[in-house]
C-alpha cells in the first residue's frame, strides 16, 4: 500500500487554515461512544482488505471489534479527496480504481469489506454465476473473492438494494457469493438503534466460507445518545442558513405540503432523539438536518458534527474543504453499526 502524500496534505492544511473551513471548537462533554484504534499489527490473526473505502468508516468498525487481531494489507478507493482523508488518519494512501486491478496483485487476506455502489444486473436471474455481474463493479469483487476465497465477506449499500431493479440485483449478489461457496446472511439495520442519533437504513450481507457457522446480528442497544450529544457550542455564523437559503426551504416545504406530500428541510434540536439521513448531497443546502437556533436562522452542521453523526471519534482527521467533508460523510457508514457486526463475526470466526 502507497505511503501518504505528504506535500499533498500539507496544502490542505493550509488551505484549510486560511478558508477556516474546519472549525475547531470546544465540544459538549460527551459519553465516549467510540473508540479509535489504528491496527499495524502485520502478524496479526486476521487479514483484510478495504474496498470501495471511502475515508474508512467500516475499517474503523473492524478495528474496533478486532484491535490487534486484524491487520490491513490492502486498500481501494477511486476518489482523490477521499483518499487524502483516509491517508491522514490510516497513513496509507488507498490504490485507485478497482477495475484496473488485478486480484494477483492483492496479497493473500481472510476477509473482504466492501461498501459497493448500487447497480442493475442486465442479465440477472440467468444463473451463470458471477458472469451476471458482469459490467458492474460488484463483478470486481467477485473476481477478487475467486481468486482469494476469503473466510468473510462483509458488503454493505443502501437499504432500497433489496428491491433495486425489482430484486434482481441482490438476488444476483447472494446467489453468486453462494456459487462462490458462501453461506450468506443479509438484514437491514438502523443506526439509530446502535449509538448514534440518526435515522440511517442500510443492508449488510455476510458471506461466511465456512458453512458450520450459525452467525445473527447484533441486537439493538438499550441506551440511545440524543442529537445534543454530539453537538459543539460557539458555531460560527458561517453555518448559519442565510436569508435567502432559509426563505427557499420554507417556501419549498410549504409547496410541497399543499401536495399532500412530506418532502422538503428537516429540523432538529438538542433534544432530538434521532435526525434523519446524512446525505452526499448535504454540502448544498443542508435540508435533511438543520439545527434549531434561538433567535436567528436554523444552521448546517459542522463537518465534525457530522462525524459523529456518524460515529467517527473525536480524533478523526478532517483534512479537506467542508464541501468534500460533507460528501464523505454523507457517503460512508456509521462506525458503531459496523463494530457490532465485526464483533459477531470475530465470535463465530473464533469458534
Amino acid at each position: 500500500m502507497a505511503i501518504c502524500h505528504t506535500f499533498t496534505l500539507r496544502k490542505i492544511f493550509r488551505y484549510n487554515k486560511l478558508k477556516k473551513e474546519t472549525i475547531l471548537t470546544k465540544p459538549i462533554k460527551k459519553q465516549n461512544f467510540f473508540n479509535f484504534n489504528k491496527i499495524k499489527n502485520k502478524d496479526a490473526k486476521y487479514k483484510i482488505i478495504d474496498l470501495f473505502a471511502g475515508v474508512g468508516g467500516i475499517r474503523l468498525g473492524f478495528e474496533n471489534a478486532f484491535k490487534s487481531n486484524a491487520s490491513f494489507v490492502f486498500s481501494s478507493e477511486i476518489d482523490k479527496y477521499a483518499q487524502i482523508t483516509y491517508c491522514a488518519n490510516f497513513g496509507e494512501t488507498p490504490h485507485g480504481d478497482i477495475t484496473k486491478i488485478s486480484p494477483d496483485e492483492i496479497s493473500e487476506f481472510d476477509i473482504l469489506l466492501g461498501g459497493f455502489p448500487c447497480q442493475p444486473f442486465s442479465n440477472a436471474g440467468l444463473k451463470k454465476g458471477f458472469n451476471d455481474t458482469r459490467g458492474t463493479l460488484f463483478f470486481d469483487i467477485a473476481r477478487i473473492i475467486e481468486h482469494h476465497q476469503p473466510k468473510v465477506v462483509f458488503l454493505e449499500n443502501v437499504k432500497g438494494f433489496r428491491n433495486h431493479d425489482k430484486g434482481n440485483t441482490f438476488k444476483v449478489v447472494k446467489e453468486t457469493l453462494e456459487d462462490l461457496g458462501y453461506k450468506v446472511y443479509a438484514e437491514v439495520l438502523n443506526a439509530k438503534h446502535f449509538g448514534v442519533p440518526q435515522n440511517r437504513e442500510r443492508i449488510y450481507i455476510i458471506g461466511f466460507l465456512d458453512h458450520s457457522v450459525n452467525f445473527s446480528f447484533p441486537k439493538k442497544f438499550k441506551i440511545t445518545p440524543k442529537l445534543g450529544d454530539i453537538l459543539d457550542l460557539n458555531i460560527d455564523d458561517k453555518y448559519t442558513i442565510s436569508d435567502k437559503l432559509w426563505a427557499g426551504h420554507q417556501r419549498r416545504k410549504k409547496e410541497h405540503k399543499a401536495k399532500g406530500n412530506g418532502f422538503g428541510y428537516s429540523m432538529f434540536n438538542e433534544n432530538s432523539e434521532y435526525t434523519s439521513t446524512l446525505s452526499a448531497r448535504y454540502y448544498k443546502d443542508g435540508s435533511e438536518v438543520l439545527i434549531e437556533q434561538k433567535g436567528k436562522n436554523p444552521r448546517k452542521l459542522t463537518p465534525k458534527e457530522a462525524g459523529r453523526l456518524q460515529g467517527f471519534p473525536e480524533d478523526f482527521k478532517i483534512v479537506v474543504s467542508d464541501t468534500q467533508a460533507y460528501k464523505q460523510f454523507g457517503n460512508s457508514v456509521a462506525v458503531p453499526v459496523i463494530e457490532e457486526l465485526a464483533k459477531n463475526i470475530l465470535q463465530e470466526l473464533e469458534k
